[in-house]
């Protein structure tokens, strides 16, 4: 049986100003933020707010406020919890949204009597309708929403009625809804089904739906934006007016999830990235193309840093290959027959063509195939951070989360049938220990098995896919099988994290090959000096450094944790007397590997706001007290006054914070 799955939001508490930092545990009490398990429900606990505690990961409910006399943030008790159904845990709540989407159509039309209605399907929060109409504005919504609410309090019924596909034609035909023909014609399954809100308005459907428009209460449905849409998704057909509206099953989980988007909102890492100077994209530039600034490329090089490390630790030979190469190598490997519509144009480069790479894979091969190999080099693993570029359309670009120019952390693992199930197990465990270091301890995995077109023959796919599952129960990992939902080369894991908010983000992935190797006829001499093809496996753990980089801003709410903090201290001085021993401090702490700034020429309470706004988790403060003592008193973004200590012992503390992976000093 599915996992019942429902989210647990906290409400917002009511201080005006907000900060977090969040810190997930490898262990949870009960009353912990965490992924709990029962028989056949899983319940998903996510706190909008939460104070670090003194662990390496951490998780508390706990919010945390800024006073707006000192600066310093201070705890806030917590507050009540909603619980938020989802569509695979309620259908209620799923007929609720399909019934919303035919009330505000039935509404559409009742106010702008021309408007040409399409589709309306219920979403994860809500629903939305497509419509052939003049551009909407905010006053237009607010005339829809009420004319629903006028449908809602009529409580007409919903009457479900089956007609022939004549029927059906003739009186869409009547009431000259196009779109409508055409979804008609779409439609493959016989006898069509009707939908009508008493006998006013009728729509092709299948349900489901409630009995009466009064089992909707009007107050938990909200009208929340419009936004253009080609009609079936094609930039060739017209464009119409999509309207997108939330709907609940009472007022108290429409109230919920409007401070759980509030909060998604205070974290979007498009503001968090511009506000924090982390990274942009230059209109100048081009849509898609991400700039790195300063900080965000301090982070970028942490997290690569440690990425090197871990993969150098496990085996893994690291590599640089090129960003382009001849076309007839996309050819070999299959990308311009199947992939060709994500990549760019070709370029002709003394009468020869050349392609930008869309990804990494055959690079890895070439080098593979540079010497010949015996079964004793076996595995052979080789990684890459390379960047990779694809062709997006303009309207389908979204911050760092959709880029037309992005690395991926590649890697690929050349093995023997036998060792497949080993290696999958390593990655696992690299997997692990990669994310564990950002605070992602929860995750949802799916392994994908043989399509019903596919390549190679059912004796390695039913081995590889063995392999890939006993990896998995030894990891001791829950997961969902997807049947049939394999590549046509070979099976694969898919790994999703859950971010501070809940939401999950597809993130790692494993993926059996047994087409490229074949495609590029690349051998090893086995046991019997005999010519065998070897198994091939694509991984990625953090997907690519933008997206990744993303999901942490949002994850953090742009509170990086000291060791991954762009700048994790910041001196300031009192007056401009103390400047000159500010300045050997700062020199010190740089000297042992200390993120440090220095910043004067404000009043001390300005620079200590300033230092919040752009997170810093620690402020050195230096007065004459400190230069005379030679020492700091030292103020924490989140444990408030830490007192003043020497020089020697505050750097101490930072590296033993920063090696523990903790905010404490």
């Amino acid at each position: 049986m599915k996992a019942e799955t429902m989210f647990v939001i906290q409400k917002m508490a009511s201080h005006p100003i907000f900060i977090s930092s969040l810190r997930l545990s490898t262990t949870h009490s009960p009353s912990s933020p965490s992924l709990l398990f029962n028989h056949n429900r899983k319940i998903q606990s996510f706190s909008l707010f939460n104070k670090p505690q003194n662990h390496r990961f951490f998780s508390s409910p706990a919010a945390v406020a800024v006073d707006p006399a000192t600066a310093v943030p201070v705890p806030v008790p917590v507050p009540e919890k909603v619980v938020l159904p989802t569509n695979q845990s309620s259908q209620t709540l799923v007929r609720i949204r399909h019934t919303c989407a035919h009330v505000m159509a039935m509404a559409v039309q009742k106010v702008f009597p021309d408007a040409k209605v399409t589709i309306g399907p219920w979403i994860e929060h809500g629903f939305y309708y497509d419509f052939d109409i003049q551009p909407l504005t905010d006053k237009d919504l607010k005339r829809i929403k009420k004319e629903m609410d006028r449908i809602i309090g009529r409580n007409l019924p919903l009457i479900r009625e089956q007609v022939t596909r004549e029927e059906a034609e003739k009186r869409i035909t009547a009431i000259n809804e196009p779109y409508k023909l055409e979804i008609l014609n779409s439609i493959k399954e016989e006898p069509i089904t009707i939908y009508h809100i008493g006998n006013e308005w009728w729509d092709l459907c299948a349900g489901p739906h409630v009995e009466t428009t009064g089992n909707i209460n009007r107050r938990a449905v909200q009208l929340e934006s419009v936004a253009g849409a080609y009609w079936r998704g094609d930039v060739n057909k017209p464009m119409l007016q999509r309207i997108y509206g939330t709907a609940w099953e009472n007022e108290d989980q429409l109230k919920a999830y409007l401070h759980f988007k509030e909060e998604a909102k205070r974290r979007d890492h498009r503001r968090l990235g511009q506000d924090l100077d982390l990274f942009s994209i230059q209109d100048d530039a081009g849509g898609g193309l991400v700039f790195w600034h300063p900080k965000g490329a301090l982070v970028r090089h942490i997290i690569e840093d440690l990425w090197k490390k871990i993969h150098s630790e496990r085996g893994y030979d690291l590599l640089y290959t090129p960003h382009v190469a001849k076309a007839e190598l996309w050819s070999i490997s299959g990308h311009l027959d199947f992939y060709r519509e994500n990549m760019y144009e070709q370029m002709k480069i003394e009468e020869e063509l050349y392609q930008l790479r869309p990804m990494n894979c055959p690079y890895h091969i070439l080098i593979y195939k540079r010497k010949p190999h015996s079964y004793r080099d076996f595995p052979i693993r080789v990684a890459e951070l390379g960047t990779v570029y694809r062709y997006e359309l303009s309207g389908s670009l979204h911050g760092l989360f959709r880029v037309r120019g992005f690395t991926q952390d590649d890697a690929h693992i050349f093995c023997l049938e036998d060792q497949i199930k080993d290696e999958i197990k390593g990655v696992l465990d690299l997997t692990e220990q990669m994310l564990l270091q950002f605070g992602f301890d929860k995750y949802e995995v799916n392994l994908s098995t043989k399509p019903e077109k596919a390549v190679g023959d059912d004796d390695i796919w039913v081995k590889a896919t063995g392999a890939l599952k006993e990896a998995l129960n030894d990891k001791g990992w829950s997961y969902e099988v997807d049947e049939g939902g394999g590549a046509f080369y070979g099976p694969k894991i898919d790994l999703k994290i859950e971010d501070a908010l809940g939401r999950k983000w597809q993130c790692s992935t494993i993926q059996v090959d047994f087409n490229l190797p074949q495609r590029f006829d690349i051998t090893y001499i086995d046991s019997n000096s005999e010519k065998k093809r070897p198994i091939m496996i694509h991984r990625a753990v953090l997907g690519s450094l933008e997206r990744f980089f993303g999901v942490l801003i949002e994850h953090y709410a742009g509170d990086f944790p000291l060791w991954l903090s762009p700048i994790q201290a910041r001196i300031l001085p009192v007056t401009d007397t103390q400047v000159e021993y500010c300045k050997d401090v700062s020199e010190k702490m740089k000297g042992s590997g200390i993120r440090v700034e220095l910043c004067t020429g404000e009043r001390l309470p300005k620079l200590i706001r300033n230092a919040e706004k752009q997170k810093i988790p620690l402020m050195a403060v230096v007065g004459p007290k400190e230069v005379e003592t030679q020492s700091v008193t030292v103020r924490s973004r989140f444990g408030g006054e830490l007192g003043t200590m020497g020089v020697d012992d505050f750097i101490t503390r930072i590296k033993d914070a920063v090696h523990n992976r903790t905010t404490e000093l």
